[in-house]
């Protein structure tokens, strides 16, 4: 899961804290995985654990994106600098991506920081917290899966076929049964957007994280970082255009499918578009995210500050989600 650290003088160190032994007490829980299958998290006597009352499983989402509004106005209406907001910001993020997991959502796609911020020269300080921060987070999940690696790399040693694991090199080729650190998870990370603007450390970072989780299947983790949906089009364009002059693709051959196969989210072949984008602070727009993607995706406007958005916020859009007809551009007949 995302972990996030904080030094003691942070105005959050305190929650992060208490979060962290919250999650300490329940270290028994078991975790069913691996190649092909779905990973699912097991209550202590075997039975998987089932949706809030309410939600119908064949009614799910396949995919979320998340618009993540109002970090600062969420520090500034309690008198905190807009770091705090960022930080508190992240502990929201965390909740959403273990509630993702623990509700079965495969997809997972949010906007942290948009390719049109950094002509914001005002907020120049901001946009280097961001960065620093979103470093930090990725750098702590790094370390977490190296110690999870050697921690499985003793238990292979040392169990009498208990445990059956094909480790090569970093990565894990079959896994039948593992309780471990951040691999447990089953997290695909992948970002998107232009990396190219981001510092070399983080872009860094950002790579061999995408490597080391590249064969997790659980959910797929995708953060738009310096991320431009009309740039995303025109980036496919040029590719698709590239791909005509070298006379490997004739005009009338471009579909929608080649285009969407050009796009920087299509990280996955198994990755359908948004199913639901929610966006939180009350804001009514899509701020230049995913435009392609979202031609039928349904959205939902949440009045909280992305800060306080929590369970009860998740599930009242997964609600609302669930009792809407899809048509697709088709017309439905009347029930």
């Amino acid at each position: 899961m995302l972990s996030l650290r904080f030094p003691p003088s942070s105005p959050l160190h305190q929650t992060l804290i208490n979060d962290h032994h919250h999650h300490q007490n329940h270290h028994h829980l078991h975790w069913r995985c691996g190649r092909g299958s779905t990973w699912a998290p097991l209550q202590t006597d075997g039975v998987p654990y089932g949706l809030p009352e309410g939600l119908m499983r064949e009614r799910m989402p396949r995919h979320v994106a998340m618009i993540m509004d109002g970090n600062g106005r969420w520090a500034m209406s309690r008198g905190l600098p807009v770091s705090a907001g960022h930080q508190a910001g992240f502990m929201a993020l965390k909740e959403t991506v273990r509630l993702s997991c623990r509700w079965g959502i495969p997809f997972l796609t949010v906007f942290a920081f948009s390719d049109d911020n950094w002509l914001r020269s005002e907020v120049s300080v901001e946009v280097d917290f961001l960065l620093r921060l979103f470093e930090g987070v990725l750098r702590e999940n790094i370390e977490e899966f190296v110690r999870a690696l050697l921690t499985i790399s003793i238990r292979i040693v040392s169990s009498s076929g208990k445990y059956e694991f094909n480790v090569k090199g970093d990565s894990f080729t079959s896994v039948s049964w593992m309780r471990c650190g951040f691999l447990k998870e089953g997290i695909r990370f992948s970002i998107i957007g232009d990396s190219s603007k981001l510092p070399k450390t983080l872009q860094d970072l950002a790579n061999y994280a995408v490597q080391i989780t590249r064969n997790n299947s659980r959910l797929g983790l995708s953060v738009a970082m310096s991320y431009s949906g009309r740039n995303d089009i025109v980036q496919a364009c040029k590719k698709i255009a590239q791909k005509v002059k070298d006379g490997l693709l004739q005009p009338e051959d471009i579909t929608e499918l080649i285009v969407a196969q050009s796009l920087e989210t299509n990280n996955s072949i198994d990755c359908p578009y948004p199913d639901l984008l929610i966006r939180t602070s009350g804001e009514l727009r899509l701020s230049n995210f995913l435009l392609w993607q979202s031609a039928y995706t349904e959205l939902f406007f949440a009045q909280s500050l992305w800060p306080d958005f929590g369970e009860a916020e998740y599930l009242e859009a997964l609600h609302a989600f669930q009792n809407r007809k899809r048509r697709f551009g088709r017309r439905v007949a009347e029930e």
